[in-house]
């Protein structure tokens, strides 16, 4: 069983994972999270600085980041997919994001198939703010005071069709199946984990407000047999025509529970 952890800031818990993300993150109570993305695609260092600046405008610490969505050029091998990952976990840790070697950050990151940017970059963010903090033209709404009904959010991070802990590739789900039957076999199991991440975590499945799909197979005919009967289909399901990461897979879900969500420039 995934054991949760406070982050350094103690304003969200965190399901642990693995060296380069979290499984999720989950705000604690007196604090919401909020989703910023960037107008395009920042390069990883530029979106570093961009997020350091709208924090401190924010008046909130480099330790409120909570979750990542990463845009890459093209899926990595599997050692270069470490490295870049190395390289990552680097600026956490001086950011003072780790907390007993452990890293908080959900994250996503997937490769579009048209408009791909030229190295990787940010495509979006999420951090903290204290509950109620729309006051002083930071938020857009001021409906979720302290005393406002409402779940708790939260971000799972992007969810793959290999099961962790198996060899690579021989893990992945359907494993070069990307026929109709193979697509909807992986996008069981993703689905299924996200789920259950979500469970882990503490989270509310029937309040998620997004759910993001990253493959660049057509995905129309499992709306119905999957997405529909977990009652995504209300949502409205976000389609990124990406590819995962790491060569050889081939479907990747993220999901949340976000109230809050503005474009930065």
């Amino acid at each position: 069983m995934p054991t949760i952890h406070n982050s350094a800031g103690a304003d969200y818990a965190f399901l642990e994972g693995g060296l380069a993300f979290s499984s999720g993150v989950i705000a604690l109570p007196g604090f919401e999270i909020v989703r910023a993305r960037f107008a395009r695609v920042l390069p990883v260092a530029e979106g570093f600085e961009a997020i350091a600046a709208h924090l401190r405008e924010r008046h909130r610490p480099l330790t409120a980041l909570c979750a990542a969505e990463l845009r890459s050029p093209k899926p990595f091998t599997p050692g270069g997919f470490g490295d870049f990952n190395a390289s990552w976990v680097a600026v956490l840790k001086r950011w003072g994001l780790y907390r007993q070697e452990l890293n908080p950050v959900a994250r996503s990151n997937v490769c579009p198939v048209h408009e791909a940017p030229q190295q990787p970059g940010f495509h979006a963010f999420s951090y903290t703010m204290p509950t109620g903090a729309a006051h002083a033209g930071f938020l857009t709404t001021s409906d979720h005071a302290v005393d406002a009904p409402g779940p708790r959010s939260f971000v799972i991070a992007g969810f793959a069709e290999w099961a962790e802990g198996t060899p690579f590739p021989d893990g992945i789900v359907a494993h070069g199946d990307t026929s109709p039957a193979g697509l909807a076999r992986k996008a069981g199991f993703v689905l299924d984990g996200l789920e259950r991440n979500t469970a882990a975590l503490g989270g509310d499945w029937n309040a998620l407000t997004a759910v993001q799909v990253y493959t660049e197979h057509e995905i129309g005919a499992l709306v119905a047999s999957h997405f529909a009967p977990r009652g995504l289909a209300r949502l409205g399901i976000d389609w990124h025509v990406c590819r995962p990461p790491v060569e050889g897979l081939e479907f990747e879900i993220d999901v949340r529970c976000v109230r809050r969500e503005l474009v930065v420039d």
